[in-house]
């Protein structure tokens, strides 16, 4: 195509070998997507948006545009408090990042070696137990939900089944959803609770429930954007789970409700600074001081409610991180370090995605390519070819277990610290998701 289409964009798409299709506006050469092409029409010449360079404004208009862009600074909510679950680390624990296939032999087979004398005595024969709920049958049955809609909404129904189970799906409390993205599990909670077996149509009131979303990225297509106007409000707090101080949150103290967290796929370090902020900020009543007038209702509490206990579906533990881990006592009582930690959570990754090797001990070709495809969240699945020397695909799966096994077991061990007794359940079956560990707690008495 040696020129444009008639009234489309001037800019020719390197990558496509042709010109770019879009409709500029009248009098302009250039699309909106590629505005800063132009020289400039009337004074106009758009450039690059300082704050986000997604976007484009008119030069002109700078000014103002910075006053209103979505990507601006936003004032920061009372619940916000830079950090509070970050965890510590001493700088004499700080080390260099070395990558799996950077080490030896002998390193390799070193690291093993202590995994395996960490991990022993740990609740290696998890439960497999699958459950669900009568709420999402319709769903389940139903012909139109596609094969990845119906795998999620069988996780979904296995968590409300382990909540009923434990005692933790009912009303007269606040779930706590960690990563909500679109709402889903909250969703369901709510459907579960609108009319519980036996009871007839519930009284619903907005003081005896309350489903709080915590989600760090702006998510399209929300769930619970359908329920408003209910009877039992949703709340969504748009922060990062590091910086999320549960005993400062507004509609909790109002309320003052017993707390239950949820989440499914709590990804990697995730998990981590959910416990502590479930555990840590929501019991911080003595310290908490008075909301601000701006904020506070008529009948603003002092704190929140206790914590009943929680269920997270765990993955993505080479995502974790040393300085965020809430059982670094746990490694460091086995004479494990932050050196070690980083390498299971590399080595984690070869229970999930490691890629089948053929006969000659090579990657097949489609196996690379998924495996370039997902670089950049799973480091340790580049030459799985070399690996392959030393394990086979099936010692790899059950090494990556059993580094699951023995980073979630300090978690059970902060779960412990902090008076709860917990357990790992495999909730779903391994058809459905590899990341198929459930993590439970109550409290001890």
């Amino acid at each position: 195509m040696a020129t444009p289409l008639p009234s489309r964009c001037s800019f020719f798409v390197q990558k496509k070998n042709r010109f770019c299709k879009m409709v500029p506006g009248k009098g302009r050469s250039f699309c909106g997507e590629h505005a800063t092409m132009e020289e400039g029409v009337g004074g106009s010449r758009r450039i690059t948006c300082p704050l986000d360079p997604k976007h484009t404004v008119a030069q002109q208009n700078l000014e103002k545009h910075l006053k209103k862009c979505n990507s601006r600074e936003k004032p920061r909510p009372v619940y916000y408090v830079e950090n509070i679950n970050a965890g510590r680390v001493d700088r004499d624990q700080e080390f260099p990042e070395v990558s799996l296939a950077e080490r030896s032999r002998a390193d390799l087979e070193s690291l093993v070696e202590k995994l395996k004398a960490a991990a022993e005595g740990l609740q290696q024969d998890m439960e497999d137990r699958t459950l669900s709920h009568p709420i999402l049958q319709e769903e389940l049955s139903d012909p139109k939900n596609g094969g990845s809609a119906h795998k999620h909404l069988k996780q979904q129904a296995s968590l409300l089944g382990h909540l009923q189970e434990l005692g933790l799906l009912s009303r007269g409390r606040c779930f706590v959803e960690f990563g909500a993205g679109r709402g889903k599990l909250s969703h369901w909670i709510h459907r579960a609770l609108q009319n519980p077996e036996g009871q007839g149509v519930a009284m619903e009131t907005s003081q005896d429930l309350q489903l709080l979303l915590v989600e760090r990225c702006s998510t399209r297509f929300k769930v619970d954007g359908k329920h408003q106007g209910s009877a039992d409000p949703f709340e969504r707090l748009q922060v990062d789970i590091q910086h999320l101080d549960l005993s400062k949150v507004p509609v909790l103290r109002e309320k003052a409700l017993p707390l239950v967290g949820v989440g499914k796929h709590l990804c990697g370090a995730a998990t981590d600074l959910a416990l502590r902020c479930l555990l840590d900020t929501a019991g911080a009543q003595s310290d908490t001081q008075p909301l601000p007038k701006s904020v506070r209702g008529p009948e603003s509490g002092t704190g929140t409610g206790p914590v009943l206990g929680l269920t997270v579906a765990l993955c993505c533990h080479h995502r974790c991180e040393w300085r965020h881990y809430v059982g670094q006592q746990f490694f460091l009582q086995r004479g494990l370090g932050p050196a070690e930690f980083s390498a299971f959570c590399r080595m984690s990754s070869w229970a999930t995605c490691g890629p089948p090797a053929n006969h000659n001990g090579t990657t097949s070709q489609s196996g690379a390519a998924k495996q370039s495809g997902a670089a950049e969240d799973h480091e340790e699945a580049e030459r799985l070819a070399v690996l392959s020397r030393f394990w086979s695909a099936a010692e790899r799966e059950h090494l990556g277990r059993l580094c699951k096994l023995l980073i979630d077991s300090g978690r059970r061990d902060f779960l412990q610290t902090r008076g709860f007794s917990s357990r790992l359940i495999g909730y779903a079956h391994a058809e459905v998701t590899l990341e198929n560990v459930l993590l439970t707690a109550l409290p001890s008495s």
